[in-house]
């Protein structure tokens, strides 16, 4: 049987502003989203027997629940909805990016399958059972259904999204730290009164970078004041050469910093290479 393989691209949150606690472990926020490598492979393959075999491998296939994960769901939630009746799938899934990082991960993956999905095999699947399948699967999993540069507004779940590329030279640590999103939410208190409008400032690009650079994440304190370790992350990308600025991406632990021009950023990550041997690292460009 035919073999297909899906790209699951890194989520990047370059800024995260925490608008108000809206119901019990769910938070209002207003967030500039973009996208960049690595990316987790993902093949599919129709099998003969009556369950989907999920398997994963690569290096952040660790503490994965290979039993129920957001790909899983997706599965179940697709058949709850009359769809891939008596279909079964061999799924595999090639770890790249790291698990409980803040990068969106496992929610890229269950987006890109039911991307996939709704294209061959769903045909009557329309795009708005498929938002509605997307965010019982998890919160950030309809705004990974597009690889653009998105906003989230902060208004009743809206989103935006944005057809510009920003091209962002990007470095990423990983502090092989795992973070759990609902213990940083919920012990977070820090908030923004009113959503930013990041429309004003994305054309034009000198503006954008000095905006994006006094930009925050409203988690990010909580974040280090848990694990420490990572304040000293931000810091040495801080000051590296080329750095515009350096913070966490969405609840952590992964730390990013933008720079200025590729050779900045090439030099950057040898010296984080050097300087933290053990972490994890990638360097990219934004879409």
């Amino acid at each position: 049987m035919k073999k297909f393989q899906i790209k699951s691209y890194t989520k990047i949150n370059l800024s995260l502003r925490v608008l108000k606690k809206i119901r019990k472990n769910y938070h209002n926020i207003n967030s500039l989203i973009t996208f960049c490598h690595p990316c987790d492979l993902i093949t599919i393959q129709r099998n003969k027997k009556l369950f989907d075999k999920i398997v994963f491998s690569g290096k952040f296939k660790k503490k994965i629940n290979k039993k129920f994960n957001t790909l899983s769901k997706a599965m179940i939630l697709l058949r709850t909805n009359g769809f891939l009746k008596k279909q079964y799938f061999n799924i595999h899934i090639k770890k790249n990016i790291p698990h409980g990082s803040g990068l969106g991960g496992g929610s890229s993956n269950a987006a890109a399958l039911l991307n996939f999905l709704s294209k061959k095999m769903c045909s009557k699947l329309n795009k708005n059972l498929l938002n509605k399948i997307a965010e019982q699967v998890g919160f950030d999993v309809p705004i990974l259904l597009e690889k653009k540069n998105t906003i989230i507004t902060g208004r009743r779940n809206e989103i935006l999204r944005i057809n510009k590329k920003l091209n962002l030279n990007i470095l990423i640590v990983f502090p092989n730290i795992i973070c759990s999103t609902k213990r940083i939410y919920s012990n977070n208190k820090n908030f923004t009164r009113h959503p930013i409008n990041f429309q004003k400032y994305i054309n034009n690009k000198k503006k954008f970078n000095n905006f994006i650079k006094n930009e925050k994440n409203d988690l990010e304190s909580t974040v280090i004041k848990l694990h420490p370790k990572i304040k000293k992350v931000i810091s040495f990308i801080k000051v590296q050469r080329g750095c515009y600025f350096s913070r966490i991406t969405g609840s952590g632990s992964a730390c990013i910093g933008i720079f200025s021009d590729e050779d900045s950023l090439i030099l950057a990550q040898k010296l984080i290479k050097l300087k933290f041997p053990k972490y994890w690292s990638a360097i990219s460009k934004t879409m």
